[in-house]
């Protein structure tokens, strides 16, 4: 169900994601404590990279940030909304509306079309099939895929097939791209076309997360935090 329009156009200067002493416990026996008293402000058009090795929080971190958990403490605003004030249904609703999700395994189907892909990005937010196909063949050429439109996704390269998920995610025109190791299925060069994509993305004014374990990734973005041991730093 689409969201108000105070959701859908937070006032000026209301930061897109908003970490206030957020913390994560998965109740036991043992209790483990995945994220701890996190505090994080991300503006709009910034370029954060978050990195952290296996176990150290990064997977409890996405999923409050992407609106797929809620935090045990604190709170997570996204667009000046506390999300954790919402109902599930709202909450999917917001997810809907103010995220755009790009994972390492594309999560494409494989026997639909490119644009029919690009569709599904925006088959929640209640616009007719007509607009929503021409807003998916427009981010298609967006992503330098229109030639590719009507192959199915079965047939498409990694590299391709990962455009294919970032127009997905840019179709609905989110608040924040939230990128789950974006390379991580690609090879070299396939990763630098990608990783190029989201710079430009980034340059048209999208705020952008990239969670990844990869140093190179990371360094390409505008700003880096770390998560140890559920402990979130910044590093630059």
């Amino acid at each position: 169900m689409p969201l108000d329009d105070t959701v859908r156009f937070p006032p000026v200067g209301v930061p897109v994601v908003e970490l206030r002493g957020a913390g994560k416990t998965y109740p036991g026996p043992p209790e483990v404590v995945a994220l701890r008293g996190a505090d994080l402000v991300i503006e709009r058009g910034d370029y954060v990279a978050v990195t952290g090795p296996s176990g150290s929080g990064k997977s409890t971190w996405l999923n409050i940030v992407g609106l797929l958990d809620t935090p045990s403490t604190g709170q997570y605003l996204i667009d000046g909304v506390d999300a954790g004030s919402l109902s599930e249904k709202a909450r999917t609703g917001l997810r809907a509306e103010r995220i755009g999700f790009v994972f390492q395994s594309f999560h494409l189907l494989p026997h639909r079309t490119a644009v029919e892909n690009v569709m599904l990005g925006s088959l929640y937010l209640g616009k007719r099939r007509i607009d929503r196909q021409r807003a998916a063949v427009a981010v298609l050429e967006r992503v330098g895929l229109s030639h590719r439109a009507g192959a199915l996704a079965g047939e498409l390269s990694g590299g391709e097939r990962q455009r294919v998920a970032i127009a997905r995610a840019l179709v609905a025109e989110p608040s924040l791209l939230l990128c789950d190791e974006p390379t991580g299925n690609l090879d070299s060069a396939s990763a630098a076309r990608v990783l190029d994509l989201v710079e430009e993305v980034h340059r048209s004014g999208q705020t952008v997360v990239v969670v990844t374990h990869d140093v190179e990734v990371a360094a390409r973005a505008r700003r880096r935090v770390t998560i140890h041991d559920g402990l979130l730093g910044e590093s630059g």
